[in-house]
């Protein structure tokens, strides 16, 4: 294949291509010179706390907020200069239910499908569709306001793709449900991925996060990783430890005044430490435990992306110190 069309090939393997993103609202630097590739047909997870630049960042890859600086490619798209040609394409769903609650189920999915332009005769079958799909066969006259969170999430999923969107954002959708209907969501949104759609997920969910294809993890509107979770849990090998002692506050205590360590974080009787560099990090934890009268044992524990995501912001906290 030549360079030409391997180059182009992987433009068409790219659904979203930021560059040196960033979006300032007076003196507060929201998002801060992010670089983004997002594969197409992936489930693409955004983890972070809430502040972190995650809804800022969707709302300026889907064209509705303008952006201090950097460049925006999207299904092939500029944005924002071409983000009206983009909608039609896209769809997107937020934490906070946005339908009209005075509608039925149906109404709610009729009105929907007349503001995307979708054929009556086309919107009719669809609708029928999305109603057997996502289990709403004896609810179709059931008001919207009175479905229970999980409901209305599903509601709001089947009004997001009514279009059959190449693109689907979702900002932190399932924030607000119960952890059953949290898996279920999750098991459409692979059906979407195995279809063709690509997503992009906010979230701060750890669990949710694991499921996701890739992940990019943002702190303060800095992007601090990004990769598939396999990936990321693994450039942290040997530098997680947990720790069993009968005195874990004492423990705990004598770890965290330690140099690098990272974090000491409590589980049960257990302690979760982990290092700022890999090495011999069991020994090394054992030594400051019996240097301070500790008893305690020491074993190597399998990375969390919990652990990426201290080790990404704490570290990065840890070096700004350091050059200050």
């Amino acid at each position: 294949m030549r360079a030409e069309e391997a180059g182009a090939q992987a433009d068409a393997d790219v659904a979203i291509r930021a560059r040196g993103l960033s979006k300032r609202f007076g003196a507060l630097r929201a998002v801060d010179r992010v670089d983004l590739t997002v594969p197409r047909r992936h489930v693409y997870g955004f983890l972070g706390p809430n502040g972190s630049g995650k809804s800022t960042t969707i709302r300026m890859l889907c064209g509705l907020l303008t952006p201090s600086a950097g460049e925006i490619e999207v299904l092939g798209l500029r944005i924002p200069e071409q983000a009206e040609a983009l909608r039609g394409r896209i769809g997107y769903m937020t934490q906070k239910f946005s339908l009209f609650e005075d509608l039925s189920v149906r109404e709610n999915l009729e009105f929907l499908a007349a503001v995307q332009g979708v054929p009556r005769p086309a919107a009719r079958a669809r609708i029928d569709a999305l109603v057997e799909e996502y289990r709403f066969g004896d609810r179709q006259k059931q008001l919207a306001g009175t479905l229970s969170g999980g409901q209305k999430q599903r509601l709001a999923l089947a009004g997001a793709v009514i279009h059959e969107p190449e693109l689907l954002f979702l900002d932190e959708p399932t924030s607000a449900v119960d952890p059953e209907s949290r898996r279920d969501f999750w098991e459409k949104l692979f059906e979407l991925a195995d279809a063709g759609t690509t997503l992009l997920v906010s979230t701060h969910y750890m669990d949710e996060a694991e499921r996701c294809h890739r992940l990019a993890i943002l702190d303060r509107g800095v992007l601090v990783a990004d990769g598939s979770p396999a990936e990321l849990t693994g450039a942290l090998a040997g530098r997680t430890l947990v720790v069993d002692a009968p005195q874990p506050a004492q423990a705990k205590h004598a770890l965290a005044a330690a140099p690098g360590v990272l974090s000491v974080a409590q589980i049960g009787n257990s302690l979760r430490v982990l290092l700022a560099d890999a090495g011999d990090a069991a020994p090394q934890a054992q030594a400051v435990l019996r240097q301070a009268g500790v008893q305690a044992q020491v074993e190597p524990a399998a990375p969390t992306l919990e652990d990426v995501f201290v080790a990404a912001t704490r570290g990065r906290a840890a070096g700004a110190e350091a050059a200050a």
